[in-house]
């Protein structure tokens, strides 16, 4: 089928297969985490073969799929704005060593946190590493993208950032394909001299990404992702990525012909924003995320003719949409129907059955005598807890902090010092916080709760599916006899009361294994072998 009906996060694995990768690494993480599902279900992606198992976190993700670049082969990176952060370290340095075959790393930017802690922009890291930045406005431009990316990074011989935001990436349009090239062959790269990041080296290549700045800027200047529309008036748009979309859309409804340069491509097509800033009086940047490029080109052409994010002429914060785009131009948007009274906030909840339910209602009867009552949690389905009717967690930091922030309040004095962390979580970044604690023997109860999959992302594997949380907790030092199991279930309360009990009073490190399935990824499971029978 040439043409199909695709989410943007499936446009780019499409593009990808069809690019000839023969790897995709990832950790999932909504809005990304469908990019490699598609990959996993796709029968071609079995047949080439192409490896898409998932990683235990971003970083080893990046990593692995930089070490498939050095063997010659393509390779797609996947993940969601936050675990860039995660992936740094490894993502900054390749634009130093650069790459062999090509390696793209498709990162979803969350606005208006949907699903996230913050807002972040990925362009930032991009500008910061100096590395090409690719953020297409539609399906279509997805897949093309994502298949242009790949010939950029090998001719480049750099990594290339493809950045999504949550409305396209869960959206669908029609797509066009086009014929599928054949994977690289096997050719691995000896170049100690650009890949052994000593001093010496690292300052040469250092250099050799200075000095192809300029190629960066002129292939910018060339990209079909960058294009004025050209219009009348004295008033202009820079409009970038999804924002496009938008902007093109009040030009239509209020019947304008205002002249807007889409952006697609970075770093900036200097020639092209120079020549809109000479024939515009004012120009509206539409950004979706942070005012990088706002800030970019107010200290360039100076505030007086420069609107968008920063003077209030857009929010600061959130999603953009048309509406704000006419506001943004002195426009009357159209009136917005009133939500009814009839329509009450829902917020999110524990799903009926799920074990996190016992394990906090045996948590919180436990933790109630005590005087203190703090509880550092970490990010998943668990997370729930923090509201009503349970209210039995008092922090959600980052991935793996739980452990790390009850180790440090435990060092302060803080008793009892408890911690949750999922299965997934804990494998992804969790288990180098309790070496920490078996290390200095910070007196905490880290409570694993275990439900043998990554459950808030639609229930993938993990490093920890397959019940070996034992064997790591053992083998990171925690005293065996200080290894608790319980099955968080109404029946299990007393003795799952007991156990907790007696492992927060404890004053050296506990772990106490929280162990059910998730009752979703049962019932599939059962939907499953009984549709085969």
């Amino acid at each position: 089928m040439n043409k199909q009906l695709l989410l943007g996060a499936e446009s780019i694995a499409l593009g990808a297969l069809d690019a000839g990768i023969s790897g995709v690494y990832a950790y999932p993480g909504t809005p990304s985490t469908e990019i490699t599902e598609y990959i996993q279900k796709k029968s071609a992606a079995r047949e080439y073969p192409v490896r898409s198992s998932w990683s235990a976190n971003e970083k080893t993700a990046y990593e692995a799929a930089l070490g498939m670049s050095y063997a010659g082969k393509r390779s797609l990176v996947c993940m969601k704005h936050v675990g860039l952060n995660v992936a740094a370290d490894a993502f900054i340095n390749s634009a130093i060593t650069g790459v062999n075959g090509g390696l793209v790393i498709a990162v979803a930017d969350d606005p208006s946190m949907h699903s996230s802690q913050n807002e972040q922009d990925s362009r930032v890291y991009g500008k910061f590493a100096m590395l090409p930045v690719l953020e297409p406005s539609s399906q279509q431009d997805l897949y093309n993208a994502t298949r242009e990316a790949f010939d950029l990074s090998e001719s480049l011989m750099l990594p290339v950032l493809l950045r999504l935001t949550t409305r396209l990436a869960h959206s669908r349009a029609g797509v066009e394909c086009t014929a599928a090239r054949q994977q690289n062959p096997l050719h691995a790269l000896y170049a100690p001299e650009r890949f052994v990041l000593i001093p010496q080296h690292a300052r040469r290549q250092y250099n050799v990404l200075l000095k192809l700045q300029d190629e960066l800027e002129k292939r910018s200047e060339q990209s079909w992702l960058n294009r004025l529309i050209p219009g009348s008036g004295t008033n202009g748009v820079i409009a970038f990525g999804i924002a496009f979309n938008y902007v093109m859309e009040v030009r239509q409804t209020f019947g304008l012909s205002f002249p807007v340069l889409q952006i697609g491509h970075y770093p900036l097509p200097r020639k092209q924003v120079e020549s809109l800033f000479k024939s515009c009086e004012t120009i509206l940047v539409a950004e979706e995320g942070y005012p990088v490029y706002e800030e970019l080109l107010r200290g360039y052409f100076g505030g007086e003719n420069v609107r968008g994010r920063l003077d209030g002429t857009l929010p600061r914060a959130g999603e953009l949409n048309a509406d704000l785009i006419a506001r943004g131009l002195g426009l009357e948007a159209k009136a917005v129907l009133p939500v009814p009274d009839i329509v009450v906030h829902r917020p999110p909840a524990l799903c009926k059955g799920c074990g996190h339910r016992d394990l906090y209602d045996a948590l919180t009867t436990v933790m109630s005598s005590f005087e203190n009552h703090h509880v550092f949690s970490d990010i998943g389905c668990y997370t729930l807890g923090a509201l009503e009717p349970f209210s039995a967690i008092h922090t959600c930091v980052d991935m793996g902090a739980s452990i790390t922030m009850a180790k440090g309040a435990a060092d302060a004095g803080l008793r009892p010092a408890v911690s949750v962390i999922g299965d997934s979580t804990f494998t992804h970044s969790g288990m180098t916080g309790l070496l920490d604690t078996i290390n200095d023997r910070s007196p905490i109860t880290v409570i694993i709760a275990d439900n043998d999959t990554t459950a808030m992302t639609g229930g993938q594997q993990s490093s920890a599916t397959g019940s070996k949380l034992l064997d790591i907790c053992r083998g990171l030092g925690v005293e065996e006899q200080h290894i608790r199991t319980i099955i968080p279930l109404k029946s299990n309360l007393e003795i799952n009361m007991t156990i907790l009990r007696e492992e927060i009073s404890y004053e050296g490190v506990s772990v106490v294994i929280a162990q059910r399935e998730c009752i979703e990824t049962a019932a599939r499971k059962k939907r499953t072998k009984t549709a085969s029978t």
